[in-house]
């Protein structure tokens, strides 16, 4: 008896599993849209940067997706018809997750949007699965204003879900959906670009690799995939960097101050070029942005700091009369910011691209 009821779900999951796999629409179908940096290979589209987005239009009640983690450390967030639904923390062996079910029968939108950083690993999308009562319809019409944020653990929402006080930013309390970056671009329903990373610097970070040599990577961990900076031209490019720099040019002992600088902190000088440098290599990538040198709402702003300072003195130095600067003051707490400090430089930001910037 129990030989039969074995045989039976056997036989039964092998049905669903040959059903699935007949529904399943592949990876690079032209219904599916993308955002972010994502590398395509011949059998997935691969997802690694924060806020990497999957999103479509369906008519039905319920879409399943077969992804496959790298490291099982990966989370995102489920956006039905323009409100998050839920969170999906992925496992490291290909399967399917349900995305949405049960939704009433009708046209919808549904985006799967990636909320931890590059440094959690990958993760592998081979096909959408719709149910037996669903049907991809055509994208709506591409965004029009386009935004890309560079920066660091504030621009990837660090520890933004970490209520206790702890500050971790363990892949559970990292949540790029509620960043600054990513309310900004909702606010103006702009499509945007997330190139960011925990601990990143200009001068120097808090591992071997600094912005000026990362930012046109398309896989970020392979300095030999680069992004073609033509499938994506922001109107508006935001900086929020050297947070990081001032903490680590102060930090003698730690090896990668001593890699980048031997036994001397670097002056003034070389931290406003470095700066200049940067904005010279990304205003080269895109002629006709508005770049915006941002700064804040940890303590690189506090009062006295000499970063805001460094920052103004470099864009001084580039005359550009499309490159302004926002220092957001520093919030005064402990740690990385808050979702209500999230909001506060989201505020601060979109009020200065509404004063300063017709698009």
């Amino acid at each position: 008896m129990r030989y039969r009821y074995f045989l039976l779900l056997f036989l039964l999951c092998i049905t669903y599993y040959g059903h699935a796999q007949e529904r399943a629409i592949p990876f690079n179908d032209p219904r599916i849209h993308y955002m972010g940096r994502i590398a395509m290979t011949d059998s997935t589209a691969q997802l690694c940067w924060t806020a990497s987005t999957v999103s479509l239009r369906f008519d039905g009640t319920g879409v399943s997706a077969l992804l496959k983690d790298e490291r099982g450390d990966n989370y995102y967030t489920v956006v039905i018809d323009g409100e998050p639904v839920s969170t999906l923390h992925l496992d490291s062996i290909k399967k399917s997750y349900t995305l949405a079910s049960g939704v009433q029968p009708g046209q919808h939108s549904l985006e799967l949007f990636k909320r931890t950083e590059w440094a959690m690993g990958k993760t592998w999308l081979y096909a959408l699965i719709p149910d037996d009562h669903t049907t991809l319809l055509d994208p709506l019409p591409v965004q029009q204003r386009k935004i890309e944020f560079f920066g660091n653990s504030i621009t990837c929402g660090y520890a933004v879900e970490d209520t206790s006080g702890k500050d971790r930013g363990t892949a559970p309390y990292e949540n790029a959906y509620i960043s600054y970056a990513a309310i900004t671009a909702r606010h103006f329903n702009a499509a945007f670009n997330c190139t960011a990373k925990s601990g990143i610097g200009i001068t120097i970070s808090w591992f071997p690799l600094i912005m000026p040599e990362m930012y046109d990577r398309l896989d970020p961990g392979n300095p030999n995939s680069k992004w073609d900076f033509s499938l994506f031209t922001p109107d508006i490019v935001v900086i929020n960097l050297f947070q990081n720099d001032s903490w680590l040019i102060n930090m003698p002992d730690h090896e990668q101050f001593k890699a980048r600088f031997g036994k001397t902190a670097p002056g003034s000088d070389l931290i406003i070029n470095a700066y200049k440098n940067f904005v010279q290599q990304v205003r080269g990538k895109y002629p006709n942005a508005y770049i915006i040198c941002m700064l804040g709402n940890m303590d690189a702003t506090k009062s006295g700091a000499p970063w805001p300072g460094y920052i103004q003195k470099s864009v001084d130095m580039l005359q550009d009369e499309k490159i302004f600067t926002l220092f957001v003051p520093f919030k005064g707490t402990p740690g990385h910011p808050s979702r209500a400090e999230q909001e506060t430089l989201a505020d601060s930001l979109i009020r200065f691209i509404d004063e300063h910037i017709h698009w």
